[in-house]
């Protein structure tokens, strides 16, 4: 993962030597780079929790966002570790269209006004964020067979590919479809989730056992909630 960040940090910097790279480790803990093995040129956002989780450093004044190593949204498949931000969501539904991570932090440059240049992955997490943002550049490292196999490129392939991708990523597209107030349902794979969510103020119960609700003012409050939801996850029942 270090390898494949410095691939596109490579191809950044090629291209713009005087660019400014923040490389936000976003997987799990957002504790999974090796500090001392990443590119010196470009500062390393680490650990959590974090204001705006895997986007962590995102602000207005961010010219583009590459995301590599992303993962199809959760339902998805075949695909490599297919989820939506952790196992404890299943859906996200923003005005009624189902969102993964990949969508989720799509919208939320988007937000922001910045564009999602490119996105490495398996094949499926491709497609999707093909079907967010037309002409998107995508790098296909993997074909997934399932959850956990897939038909994989050399890493050194994997790396060429990517360093070339990030130095001709040139989209200046961007999801920007959800302006608010955003109508927001999640379902969550614990009930115990459910509950305790419903603690949080303008959080509602919605169909079944397994979904809550909230109307966001726009969708960087929604995105945050969708966060805290995830947070809230890792409570087990006493």
């Amino acid at each position: 993962m270090t390898a494949e960040a410095n691939a596109a940090i490579a191809g950044v910097l090629g291209t713009e030597p005087t660019a400014t790279v923040l490389v936000a480790d976003a997987h799990g803990p957002f504790r999974n780079l090796l500090p001392e093995a990443l590119d010196r040129r470009a500062r390393l956002v680490r650990g959590k929790p974090r204001p705006l989780g895997m986007l962590a450093g995102l602000d207005g004044s961010t010219e583009a966002v590459l995301l590599v190593g992303y993962h199809g949204r959760a339902g998805a498949g075949p695909a490599v570790l297919a989820h939506t931000m952790s196992d404890a969501v299943l859906d996200v539904r923003v005005a009624g269209r189902s969102l993964g991570e990949i969508g989720l932090n799509t919208a939320m440059a988007g937000h922001l006004g910045v564009p999602v240049e490119l996105l490495s992955g398996d094949d499926t997490a491709c497609d999707e964020v093909s079907e967010l943002v037309p002409g998107v550049r995508t790098v296909a490292v993997k074909q997934a067979i399932g959850q956990s196999a897939a038909v994989t490129l050399h890493p050194e392939e994997a790396r060429e590919r990517l360093r070339d991708a990030s130095a001709r990523a040139v989209t200046r597209a961007g999801l920007r479809a959800f302006p608010g107030p955003v109508e927001v349902e999640v379902d969550l794979a614990s009930p115990t989730t459910v509950d305790v969510g419903m603690l949080v103020p303008g959080v509602g119960r919605g169909a079944g056992g397994r979904t809550v609700t909230f109307t966001a003012a726009d969708f960087a409050e929604a995105y945050r909630l969708v966060l805290l939801l995830v947070q809230l996850g890792t409570i087990k029942p006493a």
